[in-house]
């Protein structure tokens, strides 16, 4: 890497106020004249999910994101576009305001607001795409790689896969008890990836007292996802905006006025614990867009020449 301006590197905790909980990521800033090689060897050094701000290409966008985890590219990561709009409006004074931001899965509307004393961030994209409800024999396999029971599953819940940028496989137990007997066998998990197609597995249940039917629900999950090298995620924004589309189209969750709201917590079992908010714009069962909403902290600072 050459002796050029040097890269304002941030390590944010994402769907989270306090420190070393919820979902980290690093955010680059001044990353144009970054390579995509040199960011992939960044973020393989840095070893975790990297998100690299650029300015716009043209009229249609405010600016752009490239994504990275350790081993590659990745179209969108929704903790890390919390965590750079974040950083964007604590150091760049961008407080307060609304951005279209362009990624790999197309310009999505980012909103930045203050709520007690310190910054929101919404992100307002098109609904995930809903995938095919996967056959008995993969159903098996996946469970027996969970440690689940066919009788610990929500009857009204079908292993349906879910696309947004990536492929998760939604599965809905019980009862919240349900989450804390899980075994995941990650090398098995791993293989059964191209065969399911779900790079990820996202394990939820209703919280104790919610049921969905005023338009509101609180659940309580855990993501794994090692085909990507995350044996388990800590809080996903993006898996939380499938299962709010997903909960809607199965009438688990009736929307109020077009409108259904989701409170999605995530990472206890990791001692990372946060909190996704999502609400669905709906016609009827069907979603029209979707927001994921949340917070943010900055750990630490620092500067990287390049």
């Amino acid at each position: 890497m050459s002796n050029r301006r040097p890269c304002r590197l941030f390590h944010v905790d994402a769907f989270t106020r306090e420190r070393f909980c919820g979902n980290p990521a690093i955010i680059v800033l001044d990353a144009d004249a970054l390579s995509e090689e040199q960011m992939q060897t960044m973020a393989a050094e840095i070893n975790g999910e990297t998100a690299f701000v650029l300015e716009a290409e043209s009229s249609d966008h405010d600016l752009q994101i490239k994504y990275f985890t350790p081993r590659h590219p990745v179209a969108f990561v929704g903790h890390a576009t919390i965590a750079a709009h974040y950083v964007l409006a604590k150091k760049m004074d961008m407080p307060e305001r609304r951005l279209r931001l362009r990624t790999d899965v197309g310009i999505v509307e980012i909103d930045v607001t203050q709520v007690d004393g310190d910054f929101r961030i919404g992100i307002t994209q098109n609904p995930p795409m809903l995938g095919p409800v996967i056959p008995d024999h993969h159903r098996r396999q996946v469970l027996d790689a969970l440690g689940i029971s066919s009788p610990s599953l929500h009857g009204d819940c079908p292993l349906q896969i879910m696309t947004k940028g990536g492929a998760r496989l939604l599965i809905g137990l019980n009862s919240v008890a349900l989450l804390d007997s899980l075994k995941p066998n990650f090398e098995e998990l791993a293989r059964l990836t191209s065969h399911v197609g779900a790079e990820g597995y996202f394990v939820f249940a209703a919280a104790d007292g919610t049921d969905g039917q005023d338009g509101q629900i609180e659940t309580i999950s855990r993501m794994f996802v090692p085909a990507r090298g995350i044996p388990e995620d800590p809080v996903s924004g993006n898996a939380h905006s499938m299962l709010g589309v997903y909960l809607v189209n199965n009438g688990l969750l009736t929307p109020r006025e077009g409108r259904a709201v989701l409170r999605g917590r995530q990472g206890m079992w990791m001692r990372r614990p946060g909190t996704v908010e999502i609400e669905v714009e709906c016609s009827g069962r069907v979603a029209q867009s979707v927001r994921i909403i949340g917070d943010a902290v900055i750990i630490y600072e620092a500067e990287i020449p390049v």
